[in-house]
């Protein structure tokens, strides 16, 4: 189980205390991530999240609070932060920042079909509508210098077949930080895999983890998304669901001729950044219990995969 910093039941009454939530029924700890401590928190007054942040700047919450609540009030299933009874929306526990959120229906789809896809492109596309107009602003801590660097690290500790494949991408990193495509911009997910969306059979329930959102090309979430919604059993690209999304995304702000020149390097580019995020992970919790770490390899496969890309982006006639 992923739960990096325990909490016990009388800390969390404690906590709770503050808000109007009710009584504290049970809690457990939530398997699956990798990054935060996560728990499922049951009371009187409702379901909630509760999230421990254990990784990142704890001075960019008020970033978070703030990009969840502008989504709430644009009409998107997100868990904006509970305020307290002082209005407090940030917190301490246990010598954690900790926010408590409201659980969100539905659950998470392990096999998506062409509808769940095009669903997902779709609040992708109303994700960057809410946020490309605000004052919202954040750089990414994985962002284009971190992979470059990262990238560069690893070229020594790889074999010869994967520094093949990271040193064409170091050198696309390097040529685009000196001169910037003109890509579509606004406030990304940049995580939007399938266990941080809920469905309730084909309706979009719920998405969940933040706490990678950033500032950046529009056209890099996409790829993030496709690289792991649209993977046939194989791994490749499946047509009729990567078509799906992308028309989706494409049905509410459709694509520009630069995004579509750019779109194999930003698929390879999205897959390097989570083969490294996996990589580092994997290196530093090698070994220790209690930690989930996500196997590297398929995101190095998938960057093997992209060297060919054969499905293009829509564009408007």
């Amino acid at each position: 189980m992923s739960v990096f910093t325990p909490v016990s039941r009388e800390q969390l009454d404690a906590f709770l205390a503050g808000f109007e939530v009710g009584r504290l029924i049970d809690f457990q700890g939530i398997d699956g991530g990798s990054e935060n401590s996560n728990f499922f928190v049951s009371c009187t007054g409702g379901e909630f999240v509760l999230t421990l942040i254990e990784r990142g700047d704890p001075q960019a919450l008020p970033f978070f609070v703030e990009l969840l609540d502008c989504l709430h009030q644009a009409g998107l299933a997100v868990p904006y932060a509970v305020a307290d009874r002082q209005g407090n929306a940030l917190h301490q526990l246990n010598g954690k920042q900790a926010l408590l959120q409201p659980r969100l229906a539905g659950r998470h789809v392990e096999r998506p079909d062409a509808a769940h896809c095009e669903a997902v492109g779709r609040w992708l596309a109303q994700l960057h509508a809410a946020t490309r107009a605000t004052s919202l602003t954040r750089q990414s801590e994985r962002g284009l210098a971190w992979m470059r660097a990262q990238a560069s690290e690893q070229l020594a500790r790889q074999p010869a077949s994967t520094v093949a494949l990271l040193q064409p991408l170091i050198e696309l990193i390097g040529g685009w930080q000196q001169q910037v495509p003109e890509l579509p911009r606004a406030v990304l997910h940049a995580d939007l895999f399938r266990d941080n969306v809920m469905f309730d059979g084909h309706h979009l329930s719920g998405v969940i983890d933040f706490y990678n959102a950033a500032s950046g090309w529009a056209l890099y979430d996409v790829a993030i998304a496709v690289n792991d919604w649209c993977l046939d059993q194989a791994g490749a690209l499946e047509p009729r669901r990567t078509r799906a999304l992308l028309a989706g995304y494409a049905a509410l702000r459709g694509f520009t001729p630069t995004e579509q020149a750019c779109w194999p390097d930003m698929l390879r580019l999205a897959a390097l950044r989570f083969w490294l995020s996996r990589q580092i992970a994997a290196e530093r919790h090698a070994g220790q219990a209690g930690v989930l770490v996500k196997d590297p390899g398929h995101f190095l496969q998938l960057l093997q995969r992209h060297q060919t890309v054969e499905i293009r982006l829509p564009l408007a006639l």
